[in-house]
């Protein structure tokens, strides 16, 4: 590949990844509901689903992930039942001062993980962008091992650069809600967002 080509790829993802969807929706509610870590957790979830299907599409399985439609529909179901699990446990547990402090250290790093990486896998929005839109700016056929392995890096420079924004800023204004008050629009606030990416993940076809 070019240096062109990388940089293009590189420009692409990053508009891609920048507009808000169910990815940067729930990074930016877990950011709100549990802080820092957890949300950081997701995060590193979210990236290595787009590796999976950047490496999926290099190595030629994006017919293969066509054909076998059905474990694709179980990934994507099983983000939507994450996100509304959460959604639903911030819904009715709410958030008060001690959680707040108490999360920041809390475990659940691979159960995040896990639900970035599945979010990511059933997410219409990262199928369409590696194998639609990324063949037509990456010639696939004369990819060579370290063009991949740059490819790798870029994607993952590239995510962390866009998504940590988002977190940041979540995790930052969820400082100033120290209130009870503020703690419930919190709370009501992180669930009604996972609601709405589970909903529009389960919306898309």
């Amino acid at each position: 590949m070019t240096l062109a080509g990388f940089l293009a790829y590189a420009l692409a993802l990053a508009v891609a990844a920048a507009i808000p969807g169910p990815g940067v929706t729930a990074i930016v509610a877990r950011a709100l509901g549990s802080g820092f870590r957890s949300s950081f957790a997701m995060m590193l979830g979210v990236v290595l689903g787009d590796l999976v299907w950047m490496t999926a599409v290099v190595l030629g399985l994006a017919l293969v992930a066509q054909t076998f439609g059905l474990a694709f529909m179980a990934i994507k179901w099983a983000g939507v039942a994450y996100l509304a699990w959460l959604a639903w446990k911030f819904w009715r547990d709410g958030i008060n001062t001690e959680k707040v402090q108490a999360k920041k250290g809390a475990g659940g790093f691979v159960s995040n993980f896990s639900g970035g990486l599945a979010l990511t896998l059933g997410n219409p929005k990262t199928m369409i962008f590696y194998m639609a839109i990324m063949p037509t700016i990456v010639n696939l056929k004369t990819i060579t091992l370290p063009d991949y392995l740059l490819l790798s890096l870029i994607t993952v420079a590239v995510l962390l650069a866009v998504l940590s924004p988002y977190l940041l800023l979540a995790t930052k204004a969820r400082g100033f809600l120290q209130s009870p008050k503020g703690l419930k629009v919190l709370s009501r606030g992180a669930a009604a967002f996972m609601f709405g990416a589970a909903a529009a993940i389960a919306a898309r076809n």
